[in-house]
């Protein structure tokens, strides 16, 4: 089941899409939450930008799954969305991998303070929620985000989830804030990367894995429990991404 209201963000609206287990109400249980950004593309494939959503609702119906996971739309305009899930401006590394990287991000704070004291009480208030299991998830840019939400409130993000992370875009910045960050309340860490992420480009591909590494071993050296997978051939889009949802979900689970 799937339900969809619209919430005032960056001084526009924003649907968001909540998954509900199969009759939550009459079950009168409690379900921990799950956050995810590029809400457009995490369940049906008909208002997925690119036509391929991760189909998410299925799968979690399927398995008897009972969480609730609340989507957030991205931005329609292409750049808010890197300007809303980079914390930062682009540094150094991103400039190696991309020729002319546009000068955008910074609003990776707000959206994310927009998160924890907007929309999560809110939901919190409609849904039966357990409010204290709280986790989050992202893809490429929305895994950054994630990451970066986790070093800014590991008492409320509990278990997050990072697919194909674009940690890029910030690296230096997400590496230094990792390194300063009191992880301890963190229970639960899952990345992946495929090791073509940009297809037949192998230098940027091979950049790309190296950023995802780095970001894990600062993680493990925290002491937080956490794993990788490195996805032999895996590429940069939904086809590939969807493929990985059992990974993704049996972790934060």
């Amino acid at each position: 089941m799937i339900e969809t209201f619209n919430v005032l963000l960056f001084g526009e609206e924003r649907k968001i899409r909540i998954y509900l287990p199969a009759n939550y109400i009459e079950l009168d249980k409690r379900y921990p939450v799950l956050y995810m950004h590029d809400g457009q593309n995490v369940f049906g494939d008909e208002e997925a930008i690119g036509g391929v959503s991760l189909q998410l609702h299925e799968y979690l119906g399927e398995n008897n799954i009972e969480i609730i996971v609340v989507a957030i739309d991205q931005n329609p305009a292409g750049e808010e969305r890197v300007n809303e899930y980079c914390p930062r401006k682009h540094g150094a590394f991103s400039e190696r991998l991309l020729a002319n990287p546009a000068s955008a991000g910074g609003k990776g704070k707000e959206y994310i303070d927009f998160i924890v004291n907007e929309l999560k009480p809110l939901v919190d208030r409609k849904y039966p929620t357990i409010e204290n299991q709280t986790y989050m998830a992202g893809i490429s840019l929305g895994a950054l985000v994630t990451t970066y939400a986790a070093c800014s409130y590991p008492h409320i993000f509990k278990r997050i989830a990072g697919m194909s992370s674009a940690f890029y875009r910030n690296q230096e910045e997400i590496e230094k804030l990792l390194k300063s960050s009191d992880l301890a309340q963190l229970e639960k860490v899952y990345l992946d990367c495929g090791t073509k992420e940009a297809a037949d480009n192998n230098e940027i591909s091979e950049l790309f894995l190296q950023s995802n590494k780095a970001v894990f071993e600062i993680v493990k050296q925290q002491r937080v429990k956490t794993e990788i997978i490195i996805i032999d051939g895996g590429h940069h889009n939904y086809d590939a991404f969807k493929i990985r949802v059992p990974e993704l979900i049996s972790t934060l689970v």
